[in-house]
């Protein structure tokens, strides 16, 4: 029976860390992708580094990605960014990917 508990305890643990690093890596990915947004924007440094702040506090409106999509896409066309649809999804795939190769590395 301790096997079983411990077995259970192991898959738990899993469980938890995976669920630790899918969200470094989407939190890592909105950084990046309210960095990517920001430049187009327009704005730099700081400014740049508070809008991808709001990216990653926009991830936490709904479960999924469309939250994030409506954000950015948004504040394009609020700002006359002429970026598409597929552009951003492109955009945000692609650092999806880079920010998992940075969590793995941390």
């Amino acid at each position: 029976m301790s096997n079983m508990k411990e077995r259970q305890e192991t898959f738990e643990r899993m469980f938890v860390r995976d669920e630790e690093l899918k969200f470094k890596a989407m939190s890592r990915r909105n950084r990046l992708l309210g960095l990517w947004a920001a430049e187009r924007l327009g704005k730099s440094d700081q400014d740049a580094e508070a809008y991808a702040r709001e990216v990653i506090r926009a991830d936490f409106e709904e479960a999924g990605d469309e939250d994030v999509f409506r954000k950015v896409k948004g504040d394009f066309d609020a700002a006359g960014v002429a970026e598409t649809d597929e552009t951003i999804r492109s955009k945000m795939l692609e650092l999806l990917s880079e920010a998992i190769e940075q969590v793995k590395a941390q």
